[in-house]
C-alpha cells in the first residue's frame, strides 16, 4: 500500500470546500501513521464547558468515550491543563491510558503515578498565603481557585472587576517575583518555575510522527508555537492546531490554529467522525 502523502500545511480555511478536503487529507495522515501520533488536549473551553464556578465543570457526556476509543488506536493521548492534576483524576479516573498533566506541565500523572516539578514544591505555602490575602483583599464577587502551586482569580461573574483583579494580580507578582498567566476573564499567579503547555507539548512530540492540540486560550497558542517548531526542524512530522471558539480570546487563539471547532460538544463529535477513518 502506498504510503499516505503529508498533507499541505497549515490547513487552508480559505474556504468550506478546501477546509474539508484539508481535514480528511489530515485524518488519512494521522490514520496512516497511528502508532507515532499524540493527541493533546485541554480541558476548559476543549472538554468541556467554561462554567462560572470552575468546580462545577465537567467534561460533555460523548467525550469521555471519544477519548477511551482514541486512547486504544493512538500512540499516546494526553489532558494538558491549568487544573491541578487531583481534579483532572476526578473527571477522568474511568480512563485508562490517558496522561494528564495539571498547572500547565508543574503535575504529571502517568502510569498510575503523580510527579510533582522539584523546583514547584517550595512555593506551595506561599501560593496558599497569596489565596487567602486574595480573599480578604480582592472584592467577594472575585473568585479565589487556590490550586497548590498556582491561584487563579476569576471575574467572570463580575466583569467590572476586571482592571482591579489584574492591577492586584500585578502588583503581588513583582512583589513576590511570581509569573502572570492570563486567560479567559482569570488572571493566575504561578511559581517562577520554566513550566508551561508549549513545554510540554515540546517534550511530548520528540518522538512523535504526527500531533494534535486542542486548545481555546491564550496559554494554548504556546502549544500550537511548539508543534510549529518542531515542523520547523523535522519536515516529516506533522502537526494539527485545532482552536475552540470562545467570545472571550477566541479570535487571537483561533488565528493561531489550522482550524476552529464551535464548542466542547463539535470537538466530541470531531474526533467521533475521524475515528471513523482509522
Amino acid at each position: 500500500m502506498a504510503q499516505t502523502p503529508r498533507p499541505t500545511h497549515p490547513l487552508s480555511r480559505q474556504s468550506e470546500g478546501l477546509q474539508n478536503e484539508g481535514i480528511a487529507e489530515a485524518w488519512a495522515f494521522t490514520a496512516e501513521h497511528r502508532q507515532r501520533t499524540t493527541f493533546f488536549f485541554d480541558f476548559d473551553g476543549v472538554l468541556s464547558p467554561v462554567t462560572d464556578d470552575p468546580d462545577a465543570s465537567q467534561p460533555v457526556p460523548s467525550v469521555l468515550g471519544v477519548l477511551e476509543k482514541l486512547a486504544t488506536v493512538v500512540q499516546r493521548v494526553a489532558i494538558v491543563s491549568a487544573r491541578p492534576v487531583s481534579f483532572l483524576r476526578s473527571r477522568f479516573s474511568s480512563l485508562e491510558g490517558v496522561d494528564l498533566y495539571g498547572l500547565y506541565g508543574l503535575e504529571v500523572w502517568h502510569e498510575g503515578e503523580v510527579v510533582t516539578e522539584p523546583a514547584a514544591l517550595p512555593w506551595v505555602p506561599a501560593m496558599a498565603e497569596l489565596a487567602e490575602r486574595a480573599k480578604t483583599e480582592l472584592p467577594g464577587d472575585v473568585l479565589v481557585e487556590y490550586k497548590r502551586l498556582s491561584v487563579a482569580l476569576h471575574y467572570r461573574t463580575a466583569p467590572q472587576r476586571a482592571g482591579e483583579v489584574e492591577r492586584w494580580g500585578h502588583e503581588q507578582a513583582e512583589a513576590k517575583g511570581l509569573r502572570i498567566q492570563a486567560g479567559r476573564m482569570v488572571v493566575e499567579l504561578k511559581p517562577p518555575v520554566d513550566q508551561d503547555k508549549g513545554m510540554v507539548i515540546t517534550e511530548g512530540v520528540r518522538d512523535a510522527g504526527c500531533a494534535w492540540y486542542f486548545g481555546d486560550d491564550m496559554s494554548d497558542i504556546k502549544a500550537f508555537d511548539a508543534l510549529r517548531a518542531r515542523e520547523a526542524v523535522d519536515p516529516s512530522f506533522f502537526g494539527v492546531a485545532v482552536a475552540v471558539a470562545n467570545p472571550e480570546t477566541g479570535a487571537e487563539v483561533s488565528s493561531a490554529a489550522d482550524l476552529t471547532l464551535d464548542s466542547p460538544g463539535a470537538v466530541a463529535q470531531f474526533l467521533a467522525e475521524g475515528l471513523e477513518r482509522f
